[in-house]
């Protein structure tokens, strides 16, 4: 490859056949050249690897005979990388040319941030967010701003939000390494969230770059509403609010996070299919607790509640609305 690339792109795909084609030709046809591409296949059962074109020696195909998760595999994969950035982009979401070069823009606008993320479209349906970034609300409840809402005439500017999501996201490899990576005990959906939480906590911040286009299938593979994303999620969501939520946090927004639960639960009786996967989430949720208490212990921790609340979503409507819960860039 001769000179070490500035870039890892890591594309993790599961049974993504149908997509990833195109997912790893937008990244061939990037206008930035300076990277490398690893796609972990995770133990397809699609003949997944027979639809990918030959590719030049920036790209690597590492098989994997089992599905590890989105967690483990992107773990594995960065181990693997040689670039300082690592850039994450899901099989079902295929990149404009320049996304590698605004995500870099970002890191030299922006000297010390550890996370970067990109304006997600509806892959199809360009006229809709699939995300602008991804919020926290103080009762525990994540989620992507904008999704699934209209973008007509949407002027979008670099701002600064809780998180990234990982379906496009740029993370600084050091800082990914020093915390730890993903949550392998996750497997996969709410593991973004917690990643971005234990950076936040070192006082890594993430700018939304406004011009870095993804477009995005959003749960192509697993399927939204599916028992295994309900069921990761609703589990996934408890885990991270008792590991990365301070003390005081806790003890000021733990009852609002179990009414969350609560509220989960109610509404998942109306919801077709939703009820079990949503009860049995909450339930290992509760019951893994004693393991994420001590994980608690091993989690760095340089920024206080009061730090946190700066980007912490308070307001109880956006969640609800999908709301922007973004910042005006202000970086020390």
């Amino acid at each position: 490859m001769g000179k070490r690339p500035k870039i890892s792109v890591i594309i993790v795909n599961y049974n993504g056949g149908r997509w990833l084609n195109n997912s790893i030709e937008s990244v061939a046809n990037q206008t930035y050249s300076g990277f490398e591409c690893i796609i972990i296949d995770n133990g397809s059962t699609d003949n997944s690897l027979e639809k990918i074109p030959k590719l030049d020696n920036r790209f690597k195909v590492i098989e994997l005979n089992k599905n590890t998760g989105f967690a483990y595999a992107n773990n594995f994969a960065v181990k693997k990388c040689q670039g300082d950035w690592i850039a994450l982009l899901n099989p079902d979401a295929f990149a404009s040319s320049d996304w590698l070069k605004k995500l870099l823009e970002a890191t030299e606008l922006f000297p010390g941030i550890k996370m970067v993320g990109s304006t997600q479209y509806l892959a199809g349906n360009n006229n809709k967010f699939d995300g602008i970034g991804d919020f926290y609300h103080i009762s525990g409840l994540a989620w992507r701003g904008k999704h699934n809402q209209s973008s007509i005439g949407k002027i979008l500017e670099d701002r600064e939000v809780f998180g990234p999501c990982a379906a496009a996201a740029l993370y600084e490899k050091k800082a990914f390494l020093d915390i730890g990576g993903f949550d392998e005990k996750y497997f996969c959906y709410h593991e973004d969230v917690d990643l971005a939480f234990r950076m936040r906590l070192i006082g890594g911040k993430c700018i939304q770059k406004s011009d870095a286009v993804v477009y995005h299938v959003s749960s192509g593979i697993s399927g939204k509403a599916s028992d295994f994303a309900v069921y990761h999620g609703t589990r996934n969501r408890i885990w991270t609010f008792v590991k990365c939520m301070p003390i005081s946090g806790l003890l000021l927004f733990g009852i609002a996070h179990i009414l969350l639960n609560f509220a989960f639960i109610f509404w998942s009786i109306f919801r077709k299919n939703r009820i079990k996967p949503t009860l049995r989430g909450v339930y290992d949720g509760v019951r893994g607790l004693p393991i994420i208490w001590k994980d608690r212990k091993t989690i760095q921790r340089k920024v206080n509640l009061i730090a946190l609340l700066k980007i912490l979503t308070i307001n109880p409507i956006k969640p609800l609305m999908r709301g922007d819960g973004s910042i005006k860039i202000q970086l020390d």
